[in-house]
């Protein structure tokens, strides 16, 4: 049985704290992601998914003004059970209603398979981001 978690949109101004846990512990407290390069200001101007479940915060993500995901992030006792899933293709659909022809991301070289699933095809070269090595992808919608 899959455990019940619910998505929804996020107001970064009534949701940060939410926000800020999960990444917390995922980017910063897990991958040694350095707290000024997580906190890049940019909050405020994006999209932003989170996912609960009972009330806690349990995955979110972020959509850009240029069409960029990014900050995807799901707390390790709920990996696998489609929180990671639901936060894109909630991201991927936000980013089409807002009229993106595509959108794109920096995928963690562990996750591409992960994103090549929903049809983002990686491009260019590995680089490192936040210590960890990357790979740009993007995805283009159908028409």
């Amino acid at each position: 049985m899959t455990p019940e978690f619910t998505v929804r949109e996020a107001d970064w101004e009534r949701d940060r704290r939410a926000l800020r846990d999960v990444r917390t512990r995922v980017f910063v407290e897990e991958q040694d992601v350095p707290p000024d390069l997580e906190w890049d200001g940019l909050d405020a101007q994006c999209v932003h998914m989170l996912a609960t479940a009972g009330g806690i915060p349990v995955g979110t993500g972020r959509l850009a003004p240029d069409g960029h995901i990014g900050r995807m992030a799901v707390v390790a006792d709920w990996r696998g059970c489609g929180v990671g899933q639901a936060l894109l293709e909630a991201l991927m659909a936000a980013a089409r209603e807002r009229g993106h022809s595509h959108c794109r991301l920096n995928a963690q070289i562990s996750a591409m398979g992960f994103y090549k699933r929903f049809g983002f095809e990686p491009h260019g070269v590995d680089f490192m981001e936040a210590g960890i090595v990357h790979r740009a992808m993007t995805h283009e919608f159908k028409r």
